[in-house]
């Protein structure tokens, strides 16, 4: 490593390997590569999502295990998994000896920030959803400074008033860049765009109910959809079966590796209400009907969508409306009032975090010594003193 190298801040980010967790990790390292400072990534063996291809990003991988949800055995197997990875992670930070640590939940990050806490690190945590995720919520009053992606975030600690920072979710670099493109017009006559996204794993609920629905709308409206729908591997022939039937123009994957530019595309958007997706349906702004995975942990999705239907920008639909009937009066409702379609999408643009990024990233200069503020001075003493503890 240079001289000129070393001297650059080193922060590290613990995620889980997901991309709800991954997707923040990924923008925050960008903006912070741009700014100057050197970059490593801590996460699990799912953490193979994570892509740099320019490898300015270190990845470490170390143990985890989850406990939430799980039933006692489970939690008892998963303790020793967290022992194992903070033990780990301890080793690693005193050998990176990072300036900051940066944590964006999921259980891969406990590991990491809990070393971070007791080896005296500058430690920071990022919450994406609307309401704090059970290793966010055991790590938020350990760390400095605690980032949240929506104004009103549940589950915060009663003393953590002044270590809070609203950012914002801070969305892929390809987001940003479609951001642009304005909303399609939508004509009379025209064809109509429909985007089915159902998170990483696909969402058996939306194979089952979409495309009933669009069978029961008018044939006129229903020759005028073109469909692009994620589905599960084992749902993929008997829907693309369906729609051949029904004579729909659909585009049936797996997985969409072109998410910004079909969302560009999209008059409306069905889909959960993950994070991520949330905050790249605003960035984009388009209309989304979402519907909450209904078995997530705290009902957090639930809690997202509710906020997206309160700004205007979508509606929310809970898993035991979501039915046919219900979807297809809402759709032939939709489609035939251009206008109300064309008013969430601007709701949506508004109310996009559009500088999260930055905000998130001058959260993380707060903590790094060239600040001024993370000098360790009110902390118990100096950086080389709290870390050889």
């Amino acid at each position: 490593m240079s001289g000129q190298s070393a001297t650059k801040p080193l922060v590290v980010l613990a995620a889980g390997g997901t991309g709800g967790h991954m997707f923040p990790a990924q923008a925050l390292a960008a903006e912070l590569a741009e700014r100057g400072c050197r970059l490593a990534l801590v996460t699990d063996r799912r953490g193979d999502a994570w892509q740099d291809a320019s490898g300015a990003v270190e990845t470490h991988r170390i143990r985890a295990g989850g406990l939430a949800g799980k039933s006692f055995v489970a939690r008892l197997q998963s303790g020793p998994e967290l022992a194992i990875g903070t033990w780990q992670a301890r080793g690693l930070l005193k050998r990176l000896q990072p300036d900051a640590v940066i944590g964006f939940g999921g259980y891969a990050s406990v590991p990491t920030m809990m070393a971070a806490s007791f080896g005296g690190y500058h430690t920071a945590i990022h919450e994406q959803n609307a309401v704090l995720g059970r290793a966010n919520r055991l790590l938020a009053s350990r760390v400095e400074c605690i980032g949240t992606s929506f104004e009103k975030a549940e589950g915060l600690p009663d003393n953590g008033a002044v270590r809070i920072v609203h950012t914002g979710m801070p969305v892929r670099p390809s987001v940003f860049e479609v951001r642009g493109r304005p909303y399609p017009a939508l004509d009379s006559d025209g064809p109509i765009s429909l985007l089915v996204l159902g998170g990483s794993q696909g969402a058996r609920v939306f194979s089952d109910v979409v495309p009933s629905a669009l069978a029961l709308l008018d044939e006129d409206l229903r020759g005028r959809l073109r469909v692009a729908q994620q589905c599960r591997t084992e749902d993929l022939e008997r829907v693309e079966s369906f729609y051949r039937d029904l004579g729909i123009d659909a585009d049936l994957r797996t997985f969409f590796d072109d998410v910004p530019d079909r969302l560009t595309e999209a008059h409306l958007v069905v889909c959960r209400s993950g994070a991520s997706t949330v905050a790249e349906v605003l960035v984009v702004g388009r209309p989304a009907i979402m519907v909450p995975y209904p078995h997530a942990i705290d009902d957090h999705q639930t809690r997202n969508a509710h906020a997206i239907d309160e700004a205007g920008a979508g509606w929310l639909m809970p898993e035991d409306a979501f039915t046919p009937a219900g979807l297809a009066a809402r759709l032939d409702s939709l489609f035939g009032l251009p206008a109300i379609l064309e008013k969430a999408a601007s709701a949506a643009r508004d109310a996009a975090a559009v500088d999260a990024v930055g905000r998130l990233a001058d959260m993380v200069f707060t903590l790094l010594p060239s600040n001024g503020n993370g000098d360790g001075d009110g902390n118990g003493g100096s950086d080389s003193e709290r870390r050889a503890a």
